[in-house]
């Protein structure tokens, strides 16, 4: 399988940006997530999403300004960003996992998409 994120860019603090991420292969019976890696710093969790799309969760530090979704018809993920802080500048990744709760086996990252928010 292989994931693609897209969509990011350079915005002012304030604005909102949609991440894409297609994913080529099977994925309709993998939950999805969305995950970052700031300049420097580990690789963090951001949202996921359950099989169906009906569970979602998401790091403390989005909650309220981040919304994931999935259609899984056409195999796509998506991550609403509104509200974006200078803290949110990263490198975005999408993945898949077998069990939704277990972040460790979040997997599959493929190519990120850079997200840079200007104060």
């Amino acid at each position: 399988v292989q994931l693609q994120a897209s969509g990011g860019g350079l915005v002012q603090a304030g604005d909102s940006l949609r991440l894409s991420c297609v994913a080529f292969g099977h994925t309709v019976a993998y939950a999805m997530g969305w995950f970052r890696q700031a300049p420097g710093k580990g690789r963090e969790f951001v949202a996921r999403i359950n099989r169906s799309g009906q569970s979602t969760a998401y790091a403390d530090s989005v909650k309220g300004r981040f919304t994931i979704s999935r259609d899984g018809a056409e195999k796509k993920l998506y991550l609403q960003m509104n509200s974006l802080k200078p803290e949110d500048t990263a490198v975005y990744y999408c993945a898949r996992s077998p069990n939704y709760y277990d972040l460790r086996l979040y997997r599959d990252w493929g190519q990120g998409t850079l997200v840079t928010v200007s104060s």
